[in-house]
């Protein structure tokens, strides 16, 4: 996925790549609430909403699934058609999921905190659409990052570091400015920013 990317950047994603424990029940929790859906619909819709970047494996989400079950937060749906076997959140599984909502937030909030804007908090849950167009724009910008702090360690003088640190400090107080501008724009419910 992520093969153009530099050794370090590489090194980071496949140990970062695993998900806060209790994330994936959560997330399940949370789509059966929407619908009843199998296994394979779950990691279909966990894929879609993270456009791409994760993909629950079966051996996380059958296991879980069993668990929901048996503790009597879902039921499994009698089959239609086929041989899907689909699940459903039960009454005692939607107040358990309400009762663990705030842990939700708080693992998605880590997830976000914990990797950089192109894997955190634009691609975890659903993304509108609006979102993906920068979604190439931001890698750069990290990629130029990356990049930067190996040119550094070739040439670390006196004038590169101020130099960087400057130009950091404008971008950082850019992006800042912008922050306010669409939390503004948001506050007044304007689309155009």
């Amino acid at each position: 996925m992520f093969d153009d990317s530099p050794p370090p950047l590489r090194r980071w994603l496949r140990h970062t790549a695993s998900v806060p424990k209790g994330f994936l029940r959560f997330h399940v929790l949370k789509l059966l609430r929407e619908k009843p859906m199998s296994g394979s619909e779950i990691m279909e819709e966990v894929e879609k909403q993270t456009d791409g970047r994760w993909r629950p494996s079966p051996g996380s989400v059958y296991p879980l699934l069993g668990w929901l079950q048996a503790k009597g937060y879902t039921k499994e749906l009698p089959r239609d058609e086929g041989w899907l076997k689909r699940y459903m959140l039960t009454e005692k599984g939607s107040h358990f999921f309400e009762e663990h909502a705030s842990l939700g937030e708080r693992l998605k909030e880590k997830l976000e905190l914990s990797s950089p804007l192109p894997f955190g908090r634009l691609w975890v849950g659903a993304t509108p659409e609006k979102l993906i167009e920068i979604r190439d724009p931001i890698k750069r910008f990290v990629m130029a990052l990356f990049n930067l702090r190996k040119a550094l360690r070739g040439s670390m003088t006196d004038r590169a570091i101020r130099e960087v640190g400057e130009f950091l400090n404008s971008t950082a107080e850019k992006i800042e400015e912008m922050n306010k501008k669409v939390e503004k724009a948001d506050a007044y419910g304007d689309t155009d920013c």
